[in-house]
């Protein structure tokens, strides 16, 4: 149906401050959204804590409430703009909060404000531990085991008849895992499990059984009115359960699902997105899938934007925030068009001929002291995003983008110890995947890095490979390279430095790149277009290769 004409007027809810966990993707979706909005005749309301955002210059809303986001401030704006409508999808966990907090108290009805993009009973399903694995059960989703405690005394109790520690925490009503984390010793039970009930605002914490070492993934996906669903890009953590997502090197589309478990899990994530009610909007679903059973079960569904939605929206060239927006003011899918092909319909799955790896960026060396174990709390203050025609590529060139002095997966330097590899495999820790690359280069088998770290073997056979074109590279000079060569080493995604510091020559990276020049090797840029070439592209962007 087109858009609706009986709202003129709606009011977007930012996320507030840069956090750990609630980051700069809500400022690129606030921002898409109110560029969508407005281009569709609608006055946008924008209220937003923070200054330092995109979404608050002067031209993307027009007016802009630089207020606290509380719900008084709320209401303040609410009396003097009276918006017909509210849209807090793209503000993250602080503005679904903050809607749902005031539609408890009566406030959107009785100043006759209609909530768009999300039904409020979605919130409390899904971030009320104990409705949503009810709810699970109900349409025959498979969960871990678990139940909500209110005490640490009944948090104990749950703990026994979970067989024990090690446990899960979860926290209810809390964003990028806040409070939450895996307790493996008795002695930090009671510490976690109190931390976890104060920071939850309902005072709830989820004690769920340890699926530690379980393969992780995410679907984000979009519904209209008429209740089409699309799925817009799969996600795979490299990293296993009992790593935050926002924290795990990350890979899209999926690599190790077969063909029958990716359309369960899309089937799966389909009925879970019509469980939880009718809205029209963005939705991001995560599951785990035991590696030698096979078994898939869900962790969590966010009937919102999420930090995994920026992700997949730059991943395939499909801009999730803005086409989320128009559909919460009553277009459908087949009425929208893709805006990068400008020819074929929004309601097309996006198709990607390349492989996007993300990895998180932290500053532990600006917190000294802090434990750099990563867990189900969330700790990155960033992330990078490479593109790659293969994961070898694609992950180097993240590697690169990290700006912390190296220029790739460590192919620039000397192996550290291997007392040090071997302490930094045995937890999950930053720089997971360059030490299971030191590892492998000093001898260790894919077994058994797979065994101490959880890490699926393909992922391990793919660093394996630029091992092993790195021993190539060093039984080379740098004349030695011919043109073939060169493009080969190049499309594993090593740098001029690399090479320079492998070939058994004493050469610089300028005498590198001067020599790869020489053999007509150079960068080619491809396409991100939304339909892998199938359709021509108005405004695509680019990645080079």
């Amino acid at each position: 149906m087109p858009k609706r004409t009986d709202i003129k007027k709606i009011l977007l809810i930012g996320s507030g401050p840069i956090i750990i966990g609630q980051a700069c993707e809500f400022d690129y979706s606030g921002t898409q959204a109110a560029r969508s909005l407005r281009a569709e005749g609608y006055e946008v309301i924008l209220v937003n804590s923070n200054p330092a955002t995109i979404m608050t210059d002067p031209v993307m809303a027009d007016k802009i409430y630089l207020r606290p986001l509380t719900p008084e401030s709320i209401m303040e704006i609410v009396e003097e703009e009276r918006p017909d409508a509210v849209l807090p999808t793209m503000g993250g966990q602080t503005a679904l909060n903050l809607a749902d907090k005031l539609h408890q108290s009566g406030f959107w009805e009785k100043m006759g404000v209609e909530v768009i993009g999300v039904d409020i009973d979605a919130i409390h399903v899904t971030e009320d531990r104990q409705k949503f694995r009810d709810l699970m059960a109900e349409i025959g989703i498979d969960q871990a085991n678990s139940r909500v405690a209110k005490s640490l005394l009944e948090a104990k109790e749950i703990t026994q008849e979970l067989g024990g520690i090690p446990i899960v925490i979860r926290p209810s009503f809390t964003l990028g895992g806040t409070g939450g984390g895996i307790v493996w010793n008795q002695e930090d039970f009671d510490r976690m499990v109190t931390r976890g009930l104060e920071l939850s605002p309902v005072h709830e914490v989820l004690i769920e059984e340890c699926v530690f070492g379980w393969k992780e993934f995410e679907l984000e996906l979009l519904r209209d009115s008429n209740d089409n669903v699309i799925i817009i890009c799969s996600i795979e953590n490299i990293d296993p359960m009992g790593v935050h997502t926002g924290d795990s090197v990350t890979v899209a589309p999926a690599q190790t699902l077969t063909d029958k478990q990716y359309q369960a899990m899309r089937d799966a994530a389909i009925r879970m997105m019509r469980s939880i009610g009718t809205f029209a909007g963005g939705c991001n679903v995560q599951f785990a899938i035991n590696p030698k059973s096979g078994q898939m079960i869900a962790i969590e569904i966010n009937p919102r934007v999420s930090r995994s939605s920026a992700l997949a929206s730059k991943a395939t060239g499909y801009p999730i925030a803005k086409v989320a927006a128009k559909l919460a003011i009553g277009y459908t899918l087949d009425e929208l068009t893709n805006d990068v092909t400008g020819t074929t319909s929004a309601c097309f799955e996006p198709a990607i001929d390349y492989v996007v790896t993300k990895i998180p960026r932290f500053n532990f060396e600006k917190f000294e002291g802090v434990d750099e174990t990563l867990t189900t709390q969330m700790k990155a203050v960033g992330e990078v995003m490479a593109i790659g025609r293969t994961f070898p590529e694609s992950l180097q060139k993240a590697w690169q983008s990290l700006e912390n002095g190296y220029a790739g997966l460590g192919a620039d330097r000397e192996e550290p110890p291997r007392t040090e590899i071997r302490d930094r495999l045995k937890k999950p820790y930053w720089d997971q995947t360059l030490q299971i690359r030191n590892a492998l280069k000093l001898g260790a088998s894919v077994e058994e890095v797979s065994d101490i770290t959880k890490v699926d073997p393909w992922f391990l056979h793919q660093i394996k490979q630029l091992v092993d074109v790195e021993e190539t590279i060093r039984a080379k000079t740098l004349a030695e390279m011919d043109a073939e060569f060169m493009r080969s080493v190049k499309q594993y995604g090593f740098s001029d430095i690399q090479i320079s510091f492998l070939v058994s020559d004493d050469v610089t990276e300028k005498i590198v790149r001067d020599h790869r020049k020489e053999l007509g090797v150079v960068p080619s840029f491809l396409v991100v277009d939304t339909c892998a070439g199938e359709f021509p592209a108005q405004t695509p962007y680019f990645y080079s290769s």
